[in-house]
């Protein structure tokens, strides 16, 4: 769950943003078609990098042979 200071901040956005004035911002229109088709595309690529060196990073390494044939009795997983 949010901390209350991260709850009472989302809360009072809509008010902070209604009290802005309107050409406050140059510049701010809509987003052209092209512009918003890159946009989407890098965050579709940059996600699938994302999900791609997660599951690299967590599937099973094949364990090395043992070389020994010691029997370790307190190391779990040894022997």
């Amino acid at each position: 769950m949010t901390p209350p200071g991260h709850l009472l901040f989302l809360f009072l956005l809509p008010v902070a943003a209604g009290q802005t004035p309107a050409g406050s911002c140059s510049g701010c229109g809509p987003l052209s078609l092209p512009l918003l088709a890159g946009l989407v595309a890098a965050d579709a690529v940059l996600s699938l990098l994302i999900v791609g060196v997660v599951f690299v990073c967590m599937r099973p390494h094949s364990r090395p042979a043992q070389e020994d044939s010691r029997v370790y009795i307190n190391m779990p997983g040894r022997g």
